[in-house]
């Protein structure tokens, strides 16, 4: 007995030790890598890049060509919800939701820097490719920012952010172009409620007049993450137009409706928007 017994042991631990070593050969490949089991999720090649991305180097959720080549009435509704991201020199990101926005639409418009076909040195950016940005200076104090869009002389302006990132520099900016008005400090709602405003609140000047936005690496479009529902949007005259005519009046102004952060409300073009 005492031999079998150990003859028995033997033979049960070569078994197990033979099937220790299959086992270890089934789970790993020649070059000594382990294979994932059946049972484990495998991993794909990633998430799919949505057709507005530029280029693989480029932030993974910044807005390319094919967002911006598009006619200025349906860019500027496109804009809606959006985020204006700007990266200070110091790598400070700001960062703002497009609430309000105005579409001028070339050579026809009698608002549009380019009415008429008009082409000089300061208009040039509303010329070029759709995406390159069109900043001007007004009142000899203040600067707008416009984008470019599908058309020649087509642009959009962008009127009203949200706040989202970066406000106490913001409120810094925009604090510095107060003269006289140090005491109180703006409301989050003031910062971005306007187009001369959200320049400040972003250092936007002059020397980003035909900077491309597809590209640039301080100035750049991200694309929002869907809400919950898709907010009304109201379609209201532009504001601060005059001698244009018929212009004065058409409906080439969009913003979110019920947002606090847009500039001017209209009432009666609110009436008329279906939720």
């Amino acid at each position: 007995m005492p031999v079998r017994s150990g003859t028995q042991l033997s033979r049960k631990l070569g078994q197990k030790k033979q099937r220790l070593l299959e086992a270890e050969q089934h789970q790993s490949p020649p070059d000594g890598n382990p294979t994932p089991s059946s049972k484990e999720p495998r991993l794909g090649l990633g998430p799919q890049r949505s057709i507005y991305f530029s280029s693989p180097g480029d932030p993974p959720a910044r807005l390319g060509l094919d967002f911006f080549d598009q006619p200025a009435v349906p860019l500027a509704r496109a804009f809606l919800g959006q985020v204006l991201v700007r990266r200070l020199d110091d790598g400070t990101e700001l960062r703002g939701r497009i609430v309000e926005t105005e579409a001028y639409l070339g050579p026809e418009d009698e608002a549009a820097h380019s009415r008429g076909g008009r082409q000089t040195p300061r208009n040039r950016g509303m010329f070029m490719k759709p995406g390159t940005l069109y900043v001007y200076f007004i009142y000899g104090m203040y600067f707008c920012m416009n984008v470019s869009s599908q058309g020649d002389g087509a642009c959009v302006l962008l009127r009203a952010l949200e706040p989202l990132g970066g406000l106490e520099t913001m409120r810094q900016l925009r604090n510095s172009y107060r003269k006289g008005s140090t005491g109180r400090a703006l409301k989050d709602r003031e910062l971005c409620s306007g187009p001369s405003k959200l320049c400040q609140a972003l250092a936007i000047d002059k020397s980003f007049d035909q900077r491309d936005l597809t590209t640039d690496k301080a100035v750049w479009l991200e694309h929002s993450p869907p809400g919950p529902r898709e907010p009304a949007v109201v379609a209201a005259a532009r504001v601060g137009i005059g001698n244009a005519g018929e212009w004065s009046q058409k409906p080439l102004r969009f913003y979110i409706q019920g947002s606090p952060w847009v500039s001017v409300v209209d009432r009666v073009a609110e009436q008329n928007t279906q939720v």
